[in-house]
């Protein structure tokens, strides 16, 4: 398990962003040598945990629970076979392109290591907007990247800062004793909300977001059904 690409994207000034600023730096390539990694700030204040990367809106986007964005190669190549056209690292806007690492089976909570210094720790999945939409430019892509087989990609806290670069090994430290896993905290939160109370046996790592929206489900319809994987 390793990364095979840091990724960081520049601010640039876009039509298809409903960021106040009209920029958006979902554009992400991948930087040569270590790039350091720390906690940006809360959210609505700090932006990205990776430096030199752009976040462009705040109002959804970076803040110390979703400071880093990892994304897996292997669902990057089935994403390529469905469009019919290549996907460098970084295509979708992550910063962290992983190779052998199961990162939608990752458990909320769950930590990993990566390389010497940098530990994170998973707090939810992500959920396609319009800019991811219009920046990939294939129709209905919402719902299509929403009830794809291949997984969302898995948002990060950082727990312990520090430097990381392509190559550096990955391992998992902790696994939380509970269910929730990246992929099923995605389809509780977009394709099937009857799922939503059942996540929170997570709600310790959970991302503020996703657990106001699971806690407003059960408040309101209750227990909902059981989590299956």
């Amino acid at each position: 398990m390793k990364v095979l690409s840091v990724n960081a994207g520049r601010a640039k000034a876009v039509d298809y962003t409903d960021a106040p600023s009209g920029t958006t730096g979902i554009d992400k390539r991948p930087v040569e040598g270590p790039v350091r990694v720390e906690a940006p700030g809360p959210r609505g204040v700090g932006a990205s945990g990776v430096a030199g990367d752009a976040v462009c809106d705040l109002r959804f986007h970076g803040g110390d629970h979703r400071a880093v964005y990892a994304f897996a190669r292997e669902d990057m190549d089935l994403w390529e076979t469905e469009l019919g056209r290549p996907l460098a690292n970084g295509s979708f806007g992550e910063n962290l392109t992983t190779l052998g690492l199961d990162v939608n089976g990752a458990l909320i909570g769950e930590r990993w290591r990566i390389g010497r210094d940098v530990v994170l720790e998973v707090t939810g999945s992500r959920i396609p907007c319009r800019t991811f939409a219009a920046f990939v430019e294939e129709r209905g892509w919402v719902r299509r990247f929403t009830r794809s087989t291949a997984g969302p990609g898995a948002m990060l806290r950082v727990i312990e800062p520090g430097e990381l670069a392509a190559g550096d090994p990955v391992t998992v430290l902790r696994r939380p004793d509970h269910e929730v896993t990246v992929a099923l905290m995605h389809r509780a939160a977009t394709a099937d909300r009857t799922l939503l109370p059942s996540t929170l046996a997570a709600a310790e790592w959970m991302e503020p977001g996703l657990l106001a929206l699971a806690r407003t489900h059960a408040a309101k319809y209750g227990t909902g059904a059981p989590v299956s994987s």
